[in-house]
């Protein structure tokens, strides 16, 4: 195991180059798809969180949605994109919008309406508004929905990496050394992934409580 993924001596950790070439295709793969799954999820949440209507008419559809299991998508995004990094992608994007879209939808609609009532009644611009007090006040729940977007990248980014067609990554690795019965080498693997979701997670309740508590400070200081 240290030496499929370290180098050095053994009281030093050093990721060799080879683990380099297998980590950083997957993580290219799962962070792309996340940034488009967070913009795309927050600009249409926003929208339907401040349109009755609209949310109103689309949820059941997008609860329906919510609900496929993205493995079963597979074979449609297989005949859209081809095996493939673009592939991969989408499955990863199919999964990975809807805690973003639904818990940015229902952050935006639970703004106080006392603050949009101030907001109006200090003149500010709809631009203003989705600024300082929805997008602010949405935050909680936007980073609720981040935090099992995250998750739902990484399980689907190593299942993508398993498909046919796939030249690299963990998957890749994974299938390699299932077809070896590698048991050092699968081992190895789930370790890493574990420690990546770990750590991934711990970075993103860090930015979490320091953005919120800059919100909460700025919101004491106006008051």
């Amino acid at each position: 195991m240290r030496e499929l993924w370290l180098s050095g001596p053994p009281g030093h950790l050093y990721f060799t180059a080879d683990a380099g070439e297998t980590i950083v295709p997957s993580l290219y793969r799962m962070f792309l798809a996340l940034a488009l799954s967070v913009v795309v999820g927050v600009v249409l949440g926003m929208a339907l969180g401040r349109s009755r209507q609209a949310l109103a008419f689309l949820q059941p559809l997008l609860q329906f949605a919510r609900v496929i299991p993205p493995p079963t998508l597979v074979p449609v995004f297989i005949v859209l994109f081809d095996f493939g990094t673009q592939m991969q992608v989408a499955s990863i994007i199919f999964s990975a919008i809807w805690p973003v879209l639904l818990n940015t939808a229902d952050g935006a609609r639970s703004v106080d309406s006392l603050q949009m009532e101030t907001a109006k009644v200090f003149r500010l611009s709809a631009v203003d508004r989705m600024r300082l007090v929805i997008i602010p006040s949405a935050l909680p729940k936007i980073f609720a929905g981040l935090r099992l977007a995250l998750s739902l990248s990484l399980i689907l980014m190593v299942f993508s990496e398993l498909l046919p067609g796939t030249s690299d990554g963990l998957g890749f690795e994974l299938t390699n050394a299932k077809s070896t019965s590698d048991l050092p080498t699968i081992w190895s693997v789930i370790v890493l992934l574990g420690i990546l979701g770990y750590l991934f997670n711990t970075i993103l309740l860090a930015v979490e409580r320091r953005v919120l508590a800059r919100h909460r400070g700025a919101r004491k200081a106006n008051a």
